[in-house]
């Protein structure tokens, strides 16, 4: 009998509870169960530590205002698990998650019939999509992998149109390995024989092990620098920049007002122009598409003075506070989760160095894996240099670090709240009139915070 939706998401969430990773092999004989479909569309494949689902939101708009039918399979979902399965710039239908799931389990169970091990969770979300869109018949695939790349589900696909990379930064370090070498080399992974790869430039030790693994690949490389973009108007809600790609010079506006977007919408346009010719993707279709890209919780403004942030590592929380400061020089308030395996205690050092907060307020993000609301506020205290002692007051810009990264001491009330809903309420009420409230630290957060807003509503 045919599961509900909600029998079937709740099958779904369980998976990890009674599956461990598995090969690259494994993963290939799932999809070769279910027909291959991951071979059935031209596959745009995108790795990085920051900005990977921003540069595949780009790509996607764009193709879809040149008239190209698209998928686009990202990950984690904010609120609905068919986020992570866009046609068209739309989620697909909650039917068609029951629809692609029974399908996968059916293959799953014939797999353990025959002794192999059950699809882990992401090869199982991953399958569903790629059935989802072959039954659509998209044209184009972008796909954001999940963890790393060399090992990650989405590298089943071998022939992709093109390979990027985004920026790379220290992060699930017991996996990927515990220098920017390393886990460069593991996102380098998805990188193909004579395919061309768009790279970020902007760690210096990435790009070495970037470049290097494309010249023994004989990968055409696209490199992309910072010095390259130049920031021509930002109001705070949309940024105007060009880029130089080195052949011609294009300017575009971008819907956001933090200055990372411009840097992830350099790479975008970079990998656009591989194959802008090639896939016959008019200029003006380039301009459209990224003027009209939309992408919830990055420095997103979900009502005045409120905006939501998905900052999940140090790279991002840096990042996060470049923006935070275009946006106003006055103290904030904060809101701020994060999840067990990140370094919240160094984005917490990080966040009193750079910000600017008149309160902090700690909540635990939506599943096991958030770091609790003590451990949270001992971080932050921690880096006030207070054993635990409420420490109320307003930072003033002299205690800031000023950019440098050097902690200073700073004294902040430092409030916990367990429940996000009724964190999220109490950030709003100790707001002064005008003063803005920054909520960041986790992408899981955001969706929690996303759905208690309503803010996932299509736009």
């Amino acid at each position: 009998m045919m599961k509900t939706y909600e029998e079937t998401l709740d099958w779904i969430l369980e998976i990890p509870r009674f599956t461990v990773k598995n090969t690259l092999e494994h993963t290939g004989e799932f999809l070769a169960r279910l027909g291959n479909p991951q071979n059935e569309f031209k596959v745009i494949h995108v790795a990085g530590s920051n900005g990977k689902g921003s540069v595949c939101a780009y790509i996607d708009s764009v193709l879809r205002a040149a008239g190209k039918k698209t998928g686009l399979f990202t990950s984690p979902h904010l609120v609905r698990l068919e986020e992570r399965f866009a046609v068209n710039g739309k989620s697909c239908a909650p039917q068609e998650v029951v629809w692609a799931a029974a399908l996968a389990e059916q293959a799953a169970e014939e797999m353990e019939q025959n002794g192999l091990p059950h699809p882990s969770f992401f090869e199982f979300v991953f399958a569903m999509g790629m059935l989802i869109f072959s039954r659509h018949q998209v044209e184009y695939a972008v796909l954001e992998t999940g963890l790393g790349g060399r090992l990650d589900a989405t590298n089943t696909v071998e022939h992709p149109l093109l390979t990027v990379i985004t920026s790379i930064s220290l992060e699930h370090t017991e996996i990927l390995g515990d220098t920017l070498e390393k886990i460069a080399l593991e996102k380098a992974g998805i990188l193909k024989k004579h395919v061309p790869v768009v790279y970020d430039t902007s760690c210096p030790e990435a790009e070495k092990v970037i470049a290097g693994r494309a010249d023994v690949l004989k990968c055409p490389t696209y490199p992309v620098a910072g010095q390259k973009i130049k920031i021509l108007l930002n109001t705070g809600k949309k940024i105007d920049f060009s880029y130089d790609s080195g052949y011609d010079v294009m300017e575009v506006e971008i819907p956001f007002g933090a200055p990372y977007q411009a840097q992830n919408a350099a790479v975008a346009l970079q990998a656009l122009k591989c194959i802008r010719e090639t896939e016959k993707i008019p200029r003006e279709a380039v301009r459209q598409g990224m003027a009209g890209v939309r992408w919830k919780g990055r420095m997103q403004e979900v009502q005045p003075g409120v905006y939501f942030d998905g900052a999940h590592n140090l790279a991002g929380i840096e990042k996060f506070l470049e923006a935070a400061g275009q946006i106003t020089e006055e103290s904030a308030v904060l809101l701020f989760s994060m999840v067990k395996e990140k370094d919240y205690a160094g984005a917490a050092k990080r966040l009193l160095s750079d910000g600017n907060w008149d309160e902090i307020i700690v909540t635990v993000a939506a599943g096991s894996r958030g770091v609790t609301c003590q451990e949270l506020e001992n971080a932050f205290r921690d880096a006030m240099g207070d054993g635990g002692a409420q420490m109320p007051g307003t930072a003033s810009p002299e205690t800031r670090g000023a950019g440098s990264g050097e902690l200073k001491r700073q004294e902040v009330k430092v409030t916990g709240i367990e429940d996000a809903s009724q964190a999220f309420a109490y950030a709003l009420s100790c707001r002064k009139p005008g003063q803005k409230l920054f909520c960041a630290g986790s992408l899981y957060l955001v969706g929690e915070l996303e759905q208690i807003t309503g803010g996932m509503q299509n736009d």
